[in-house]
């Protein structure tokens, strides 16, 4: 089987003029909203999805003969546009055979038409990967509406269609996706894909956002983007971090400019575990860190602790629990404030998360310990963890800023402001904790931004076949280059 190859550096080719993120269904879709694209006019052929232990994350982009309604933004809420319904345009039915320059120029009146044309969508969903026909019937679902609006037959559509699968679940599952969906499937370096899909997502306006250093007493709307602003260190001392940590005014951060770059960094991406990558100036990435304490840790401890059945509704129940119910506090050990002075730490401080529990006696059932105040518990103890190895990561290395990503994160305010604070209490106010509003989805994004160039390059009268999945065990180098990308000219 071939082994992976360390991919040049290359221009990508997706336009993001005009981008704007799609209006949620619910809560529930709050990190997997569509991305807008009006001046993305090239067809694409592929659909990328990303497997890891919990969920397989599926991104596609789609073309529709109508453009989203828009909603007006604010000076403090960016604007969005509704979610529209499109299809799959692979470049087989676009355009007949062309020579190298009969493309160059349909690709320039294309371009030149862009105004008549509505741009696309690219989308993003999500799945339980125990499940994961759900999510081939899924792509199945998309080709076969795709075939109808084309006008063509299923089978010429499959023949069209190609997917680009990464993560670890990609080699688990390749024969099902390839059998299941009738498709090729191509597979992608999970690493590699992570670094490129957050290389491109950082380009979308309004995506990239962090708490800035305006201290508020209570959550208001986002600021309008701004350029990325440094941290600077505190003079003043921080309260320790706590599962109700001081609040911050959330700020947007523009896309990356050569006077305003992105990189350096260092990417902490959670899923059911935890790994950590060192980004530098050119791109190279290495992983250099990781955690087994992660998104699954929380999913699996919570099943069995609590009657919840699902992440969401393991949110939502820490959002209603008190964590001093099952925490033993310094206070609970100091007995009284004077004590706690003299240690220099507050009452409230967690000296022992779920140290409580074992306290109430044998004769005591789990029952008396609140599903809610188990979850808040347990989902600061893990967030709080993760925050501090990255922050132990970035200053090994000398990063001051830190990308998180994962599934793990699913814009949830609570995981968001521990994480955030953790980095801003270790390092004493001298890094910057990043988020993304489609944190879960950069391994898939990554994968099918790296094919779009390929796509592109492809004559459609010679297609070329899918490779054998390569192996588990192919010895990969420790560092790695992902693709770089060039902001568009206005």
């Amino acid at each position: 089987m071939p082994e992976f190859s360390v991919p040049s550096a290359q221009v990508i080719q997706v336009d993001t003029r005009g981008a704007v993120i799609l209006g949620e269904d619910s809560p529930a879709t709050r990190d997997s909203r569509g991305i807008y694209l009006p001046n993305h006019i090239e067809p694409v052929s592929h659909i990328a999805v990303d497997i890891g232990g919990s969920l397989a994350k599926v991104v596609y982009f789609t073309r529709s003969t109508s453009s989203p309604q828009a909603h007006p933004s604010s000076p403090s809420t960016p604007g969005f546009f509704d979610k529209v319904d499109g299809a799959l345009t692979p470049l087989a039915l676009d355009t007949s055979p062309e020579t190298d320059m009969t493309r160059v120029n349909s690709l320039l009146q294309r371009r030149a038409a862009v105004n008549h044309f509505p741009g696309g969508s690219l989308n993003f969903e999500r799945f339980e990967t125990e499940s994961i026909d759900d999510c081939t019937d899924f792509i199945c679902q998309l080709i076969d509406r795709s075939a109808r609006i084309n006008r063509v037959s299923v089978a010429e559509m499959r023949r069209s269609v190609k997917i680009m699968a990464t993560g670890g679940g990609a080699y688990r599952y390749y024969d099902i996706l390839r059998t299941r969906t009738g498709v090729d499937v191509t597979l992608e370096a999970e690493m590699d894909c992570l670094i490129t899909g957050l290389n491109f997502i950082t380009l979308i306006p309004n995506e990239v956002y962090y708490f800035s250093d305006d201290l508020i007493r209570s959550v208001r709307a986002p600021q309008p983007t701004t350029s990325f602003l440094p941290a600077s260190p505190t003079q003043e001392p921080l309260e320790r971090p706590s599962p109700n940590p001081p609040q911050y005014q959330v700020a947007f951060a523009a896309p990356p400019t050569p006077s305003n770059p992105h990189l350096p960094c260092l990417v902490v991406n959670i899923g059911s575990g935890v790994s950590i990558l060192r980004v530098d100036a050119s791109g190279q990435f290495e992983r250099v860190s990781g955690s087994a304490l992660g998104g699954g840790t929380l999913w699996g401890l919570l099943s069995l602790l609590t009657g919840a059945t699902s992440f969401d509704e393991m949110l939502a129940l820490s959002e209603r629990g008190d964590h001093s119910k099952v925490d033993m506090l310094v206070g609970d050990i100091y007995g009284n404030e004077s004590g706690t002075d003299k240690l220099g730490l507050k009452a409230n401080v967690i000296a022992s998360s779920f140290g409580k529990v074992f306290k109430k006696g044998k004769g005591v059932e789990r029952g008396n310990f609140a599903p809610e105040d188990i979850s808040r518990s347990l989902l600061y103890a893990i967030s709080n963890n993760i925050g501090h190895i990255a922050y132990m990561n970035a200053e090994k290395y000398g990063l001051k800023r830190i990308y998180f990503g994962g599934c793990f994160i699913r814009g949830h305010a609570t995981t968001i402001a521990t994480l955030s604070y953790a980095i801003r209490f270790w390092s004493k106010g001298s890094m910057r904790a990043m988020f993304l509003r489609h944190e879960g989805f950069l391994g898939s994004i990554g994968a099918w931004i790296k094919n779009i160039d390929q796509s592109a390059q492809t004559s459609p009268s010679s297609p070329t076949g899918s490779p054998s999945p390569p192996s588990p065990n192919a010895p990969t180098p420790s560092t790695h280059s992902a693709p770089l990308f060039v902001p568009p000219e206005n």
